[in-house]
């Protein structure tokens, strides 16, 4: 069912953002917050969780890595491709309601199969959230202004892992990991309501420079599935960006799902240090690289296309070498003061990414071609990292029993020099596609 509102919605819009684009985007903002925050999870409580279960760090690792990958990933295909040609705001509440029903599901787990299939409800609803929002945004804000949009709305993963360790470990602490999942799982229900009242189905490409004009009551055009991913595939800047943030991911995903567990089991942090002090480097750091990441990409990569590829690498190349020390540092204030830097640095691919994607596709591909990016860089980064970090660990336990995660974590150092090889080649192709194009208008 084709929505209404987008053919009735008038003529492309002046090029400022109106007060209710601000408003929609806060609201995508805080339903991805939900749905990070409850992604997150496992990996913020895994110690209670591992205690309680009685988990391997590579059972750990598959149900946080590969399991949920797997649905994630492959579920956002056709739900993108259901979205363009539907009401995405429709498909973006559905989806949450969705996964928060999940959510709870798994603080109701009593066994590890029980746990692997509400994590999978998870991956299944949370595969409806973020290509939607990111048409909708792009619909919402011209293309001036979309990098800050998108890095705005990119800082849900940072205030939703930020919040998911205060709250989510506060309430642990209190009173065990079940409660936990159910009290911040029935917070999406809220937020799943909220978005069917607030947020307007906008018009697609209504903010286009190049947007042809309709006749009235004509419908809008409708990409085939087929077509976009034909077209998605065969562009090498589209599907170098998305290797290269498979990449990092493999890295942050790897490293992000077991830091928690590390910092506690071999540096010694207690569960009350970790909901301080861990929730607030991720929210300062995380969220302050994501929302600078997103200010730069709109003052350089306008000026220079390839600045979308030359942005990632030299974060990456400058947090290389904070990460090790982080892994190596003695105790666990001189690691989260390691940790700083890559938190700050490690996520400006995602901004660079996403935002490029939008920009180089048709309005009416963009959902999909959004499922296509993060189908490309969940499945290698959350479905790779995690899941070797966990078994790296469990095969190295045996003659390094006090730290095997020490040494899991820092076989990650090669997909960092990985990415940043991926990202430099993109650079290359986009300055001969600048080249041969000519200026865009």
């Amino acid at each position: 069912m084709t929505a209404r509102v987008s053919d009735a919605a008038p003529a492309p819009r002046a090029a400022v953002p109106d007060a209710r684009a601000w408003v929609v985007l806060g609201v995508l903002c805080f339903v991805y917050v939900l749905n990070f925050l409850d992604r997150q999870l496992l990996s913020i409580l895994a110690k209670p969780i591992q205690d309680s279960l009685h988990l391997t760090d590579s059972q750990l690792g598959r149900i946080g890595g590969l399991y949920f990958a797997l649905f994630y990933c492959l579920i956002s295909i056709p739900v993108g491709w259901l979205a363009d040609r539907s009401n995405r705001t429709r498909v973006l509440a559905v989806a949450c309601a969705l996964w928060s029903a999940a959510t709870v599901a798994c603080g109701l787990s009593a066994s590890y199969p029980q746990l692997v299939a509400s994590r999978m409800a998870v991956g299944v609803g949370e595969a409806g959230g973020v290509p939607p929002s990111y048409a909708i945004i792009s619909d919402y804000f011209p293309p001036h202004r979309r990098g800050t949009a998108l890095g705005l709305f990119n800082l849900g993963p940072p205030i939703g892992q930020a919040l998911g360790v205060a709250i989510g470990a506060s309430i642990a602490a209190a009173y065990g990991w079940r409660p936990a999942f159910i009290v911040l799982g029935a917070v999406g229900i809220f937020a799943a309501l909220l978005v069917v009242s607030v947020v307007r189905e906008p018009r697609r490409g209504g903010l286009d420079p190049a947007a042809a004009p309709r006749a009235p009551g004509a419908a809008a055009p409708k990409a085939g599935f087929a077509d976009t991913v034909r077209s998605f595939v065969a562009n090498p800047a589209l599907m170098l960006a998305a290797l290269g943030s498979g990449a990092t991911q493999i890295v942050t995903y790897g490293g992000g799902n077991f830091s928690t567990l590390f910092l506690m089991r071999e540096k010694g942090m207690t569960l009350k240090q970790v909901a301080l002090y861990y929730a607030i480097l991720v929210a300062v750091c995380m969220g302050g690289g994501i929302f600078v990441s997103g200010r730069v990409i709109d003052r350089f990569a306008h000026r220079s296309k390839p600045a979308y590829a030359l942005i990632p690498a030299l974060s990456l190349i400058a947090a290389a070498p904070l990460f090790v020390g982080f892994v190596w540092a003695p105790t666990w204030p001189l690691a989260l003061a390691f940790l700083a830097g890559p938190t700050f640095l490690n996520y400006f691919y995602l901004s660079s990414s996403v935002t490029l994607v939008q920009q180089e596709v048709r309005p009416d591909q963009r959902v999909l071609s959004g499922a296509l990016l993060l189908l490309v860089m969940n499945l290698i980064g959350m479905g790779v990292g995690p899941t070797f970090v966990g078994a790296m660990s469990d095969h190295l336990r045996p003659d390094h029993p006090h730290n095997s995660l020490q040494l899991a974590l820092i076989c990650l150092l090669p997909f960092y020099g990985l990415a940043i090889v991926l990202f430099l080649v993109l650079a290359r192709v986009l300055q001969r596609q600048a080249a041969n194009s000519g200026p865009k208008t």
